[in-house]
C-alpha cells in the first residue's frame, strides 16, 4: 500500500527518540554531492512529494519544511498541498534559513540528525557553527531511510563503458600525469575524488548509474604512483577492467573506500570540503595530513582540448539539424491543435534519436506552453499536459547527450498571435542574450562580472529573473558542471578559453507566460590589447532564434547584425545536412531581420 507523505514524516519522527534527536535533514543530494542522483538516493522526493531536482526537507517533532529555490517555487506549492509540508521560498528576505528555523524551534541542548554520507563537510561544518550559537548539536546517524522506505530502489548496477580516446582527446595516463603535477604543487600526496564527473572524465569511462547524466557510481584515489577506484564489482566488464588495468588503476570494492581511508598511508591527503562527504572525510586516519581546496581535476576538465572541442562542434551541428526537422514539423502541426506539451517531446526526441552518436536527453525536456513557460524548471505529467494553440509562447529547453558533446538549448516560441506585453518581454531578453554573446573582456574577468549585461535590458523595466545566466557543460558528461558560472553570485573562477557556458536570461511572469532564450558558447581568444589578452564568446549552438516575436524597433543596429551574422551561419551550416523542403523553412528562419528605427 502507498504511504501518503504524513505517514512516511510519521514513521520518521518514531525514529527520534531511538536515535536521540529532535529533528532530522533530508537533502536532495548523494554520497558524491551530486545535483541529480540515481533513485536509491533520491529521499526527499520520496518523503516529500515533491520532484524538483533542488530542495531540502527538514523535520521537527512539530513541524516539516521544505527548501527550495526560485525554479521550483510554483512546483513545489503545487506538489506541496494537502502534505503538512510547509514551503520555504530560498533567497526571499521572510524566509528563514534553516539553521535559523531550527534554532526558533527546536530546545537548547536538542540534537539535528544527519546522514554524514549525504551532507558536505562545509555543510557540516556551516551547520555546527550557526547551531551551536543556540547549544544545538549535530550527529552523524545511520541514514534512516533503510528502516522505513520499504520498496526502496537498489543501488545502481548497470556496468560503466570505455570512453574512446578519439572523442575523449586524451588517455586517463595523461590526466593522471596532468593531475599529479597539480597535486606535487599543492604538497599532496593523494587527492580524494568524489564527484562523479571528475572520475568519469579523468578515467575516460562513462556510465548509465544517473538520469541523463552518464556516470558510474564510484570513488577515486589518486596517489603520486599508484590510482584506487572503489566501485561494485558488478559494474566493471572485462573491457572496463582491460581499460583501468592499461592506465594503471587498482580496483576496489566500493564499500571499501572508508576502511581503506582508515588506514591510507599518504602523508597528506588533498580533497574538497564542498564535494566530499562528511561521512567519507570523518574515515581518514587521524595522522594524516588534509589539505583543503577545490579539485584540479574541476579546472582540467573545463577547459576543453582541441578533439573535444572539435566534438562538441560536430555534435552542435547534428543537434541544429535535428532541431530544425522539429521547428519545420511544429509549426505545420500547431494549427491542427492535436499535439500537446508531452507529444511534441517525443517527437523532438524522435528527430534527435536519428542523429548519428545520439547516446539520449541531456536533461528531461521542459516543454511549457503559455502560463506552464513561466515555471522555470517544468515538467509536463499527464495531469498538467495542455494541448498547444496557434497563438501565445511555448517554451521549449532541450538537449542532447552524443559520443562527442553535450547540448542545451532554450528557444522561446511564438506559435501565433502575441501580446505586446510579451512582444517586449521576449526582445528584452533577447537584448540580454545578445548583449552577452557580443562581451569581449580582459583574461581573468569572472562571470559575475559579465553578468549584468544580460540582466541591464530587462532591469531598465524593472524586471529580473533569479536564476544563473550560464552554467558550465560537461563534454558526454553533466549538463550542469562548474567550476565557471556567470550569475550575479561571486564565484573566484575566470572564465578561460576553452569553456563551454550557456547564456540564458529569462522573464518568468507567473500565470500568463516565460521567455528564456539559451545558447552555448566556447570561450575563445580575441587578441591582444591594453594590459594583456582578450576573450570573447563564440556562440556555437546552431539554430535560428525566432523572429516573429522581436519588435525591431527595441533592437539596436549592432544587435540586429549579431542576430543577422548569427543566422547567417546557422544556414551556412546546417543547409547541408537538410533536405530541399526543410533548406526552404531554414532560409526562412534565417533571413536579415531589417532595422525598423
Amino acid at each position: 500500500m502507498n504511504q501518503t507523505v504524513s505517514e512516511k514524516i510519521n514513521a520518521l519522527r518514531a525514529m527520534f527518540h531511538q536515535k536521540n534527536i529532535a529533528a532530522f535533514i533530508v537533502p536532495s543530494t548523494d554520497p558524491h554531492l551530486s545535483e541529480y542522483v540515481a533513485p536509491h538516493w533520491k529521499s526527499r522526493e520520496w518523503i516529500s512529494g515533491f520532484t524538483g531536482s533542488a530542495g531540502t526537507v527538514v523535520v521537527t517533532h512539530e513541524k516539516a519544511g521544505l527548501w527550495t529555490d526560485s525554479r521550483y517555487f510554483l512546483q513545489a506549492d503545487r506538489q506541496l498541498k494537502n502534505s503538512g509540508i510547509e514551503l520555504y521560498k530560498e533567497m526571499l528576505p521572510e524566509t528563514p534559513t534553516i539553521p535559523a528555523f531550527l534554532s526558533a524551534n527546536l530546545n537548547h541542548g536538542d540534537t539535528v540528525g544527519i546522514d554524514g554520507e549525504v551532507f558536505s563537510v562545509e555543510e557540516v561544518r556551516q551547520l555546527e557553527k550557526l547551531l551551536l550559537k543556540n547549544n544545538i548539536f549535530v550527529k552523524n546517524i545511520s541514514d534512516p531511510m533503510n528502516s522505513i522506505w520499504a520498496d526502496r530502489p537498489a543501488m545502481p548496477e548497470e556496468p560503466g563503458f570505455v570512453y574512446p580516446t578519439q572523442h575523449a582527446g586524451k588517455t586517463p595516463r595523461e590526466k593522471l600525469t596532468a593531475i599529479r603535477k597539480e597535486m606535487e604543487k599543492n604538497g599532496a600526496d593523494a587527492l580524494l575524488v568524489s564527484s562523479l564527473d571528475e572520475i568519469a572524465w579523468t578515467l575516460n569511462i562513462r556510465g548509465n548509474d544517473v538520469h541523463c547524466n552518464p556516470v558510474v557510481v564510484s570513488y577515486l584515489i589518486i596517489e603520486a604512483h599508484n590510482a584506487h577506484f572503489f566501485i561494485r564489482p558488478q559494474k566493471v566488464t572485462e573491457a572496463l577492467s582491460a581499460h583501468l588495468e592499461e592506465a594503471g588503476i587498482s580496483i576496489h570494492n566500493y564499500d571499501e573506500i572508508i576502511p581503506f581511508l582508515n588506514r591510507i598511508t599518504a602523508g597528506s591527503v588533498m580533497l574538497n570540503p564542498a564535494k566530499t562527504n562528511y561521512a567519507v572525510y570523518s574515515a581518514i586516519r587521524p595522522q594524516c595530513h588534509i589539505i583543503e581546496g577545490t579539485s584540479p581535476i574541476t579546472l582540467l576538465k573545463a577547459i576543453r582540448n582541441e578533439q573535444e572541442m572539435a566534438g562538441i562542434r560536430a555534435a552542435m551541428q547534428r543537434d541544429g539539424a535535428a532541431l530544425v526537422k522539429f521547428l519545420k514539423w511544429l509549426e505545420e502541426a500547431v494549427p491542427t491543435e492535436q499535439e500537446t506539451e508531452i507529444s511534441i517531446d517525443k517527437k523532438l526526441h524522435e528527430f534527435r534519436a536519428a542523429q548519428p552518436l545520439y547516446m539520449g536527453e541531456s536533461f528531461d525536456t521542459i516543454a511549457g506552453y503559455g502560463p506552464h513557460g513561466a515555471i522555470v524548471h517544468y515538467g509536463a505529467t499527464s495531469e498538467t499536459d495542455v494541448p498547444l494553440k496557434p497563438k501565445g509562447f511555448l517554451l521549449l529547453d532541450s538537449g542532447a547527450q552524443y559520443l562527442d558533446g553535450t547540448t542545451d538549448i532554450t528557444r522561446t516560441i511564438a506559435l501565433g498571435e502575441l501580446t505586446e506585453e510579451e512582444k517586449t518581454d521576449y526582445t528584452l531578453v533577447l537584448k540580454g542574450h545578445i548583449n552577452l554573446a557580443m562581451a569581449i573582456f580582459p583574461e581573468g574577468t569572472r562571470g559575475a562580472q559579465l553578468d549584468v549585461l544580460a540582466r541591464m535590458p530587462m532591469w531598465q523595466h524593472r524586471m529580473n529573473f533569479l536564476h544563473g545566466t550560464g552554467h558550465g557543460v560537461g563534454h558526454f558528461l553533466n549538463v550542469h558542471e562548474g567550476p565557471q558560472s556567470i550569475r550575479m553570485n561571486e564565484n573566484p573562477v575566470s572564465l578561460q578559453a576553452g569553456m563551454v557556458t550557456s547564456n540564458e536570461p529569462g522573464i518568468y511572469k507567473t500565470g500568463s507566460h516565460g521567455v528564456r532564450i539559451e545558447n552555448l558558447t566556447l570561450t575563445v581568444e580575441a587578441g591582444e590589447g591594453m594590459y594583456g589578452k582578450y576573450l570573447k564568446f563564440e556562440t556555437i549552438t546552431l539554430c535560428p532564434i525566432c523572429k516573429k516575436s522581436i519588435r525591431k524597433e527595441m533592437l539596436t543596429t549592432e544587435e540586429t547584425e549579431w542576430l543577422n551574422d548569427y543566422h547567417r551561419k546557422v544556414y551556412d551550416r546546417l543547409s547541408p545536412d537538410l533536405n530541399e523542403e526543410e533548406q526552404e523553412w531554414l532560409k526562412e528562419a534565417c533571413a536579415p531581420l531589417t532595422a525598423n528605427h
